[in-house]
């Protein structure tokens, strides 16, 4: 990597890029366009209103997604490059059917990324996705990918490193 993350700040970014609420509300959008601001809840109905909006706000206060006007929730150039990343490790995931030959995409994306934490430099989280006794597969030239990959996207984009600023109330 060429930026020089802390530990706490790489953390914060895995924190961040593992949410099951951002990995839902990025996907979703990705695949299927734009969400009209009246649609999301509807659009993501197993979310509770309070992770949605969560969610939400984070990826707003990161810059990878925007309301467009007229169209509603669109993801951002750094959204859509998000999307791509997470689409690669899901592919070297399923390949290599980890962490399960059965399991979900967001399940998938959330233990890559905890494999991938500590290549990059970040101490792995505590609450790991890695179950106890799981082995991961080798890593190999398209793990080496999404690792590059994701490090190029978080030297172009330093902002999910940090913790978005508490909201204040007047």
């Amino acid at each position: 990597m060429n930026a020089s993350f802390t530990p706490a700040e790489l953390r914060n970014a895995f924190t961040l890029l593992s949410s099951t609420a951002l990995i839902r509300l990025i996907s979703e959008i990705d695949d299927n366009g734009p969400i009209p601001p009246r649609r999301l809840a509807g659009t993501l109905h197993d979310l509770s209103a309070h992770r949605l909006r969560r969610a939400t706000d984070a990826a707003r206060a990161h810059a990878l997604v925007r309301v467009g006007p007229g169209v509603g929730l669109e993801l951002t150039t750094s959204g859509a490059e998000l999307a791509d990343i997470y689409d690669a490790m899901a592919r070297w995931a399923r390949r290599h059917a980890y962490p399960t030959p059965i399991c979900d995409f967001t399940t998938r994306l959330q233990h890559t990324l905890a494999l991938l934490a500590p290549m990059l430099g970040a101490d792995p989280a505590e609450g790991s996705q890695r179950r106890a006794g799981e082995s991961p597969p080798e890593p190999d030239a398209d793990l080496g990918l999404a690792r590059a990959l994701l490090a190029q996207w978080l030297n172009v984009n330093p902002q999910v490193t940090l913790l978005p600023e508490p909201e204040h109330v007047a």
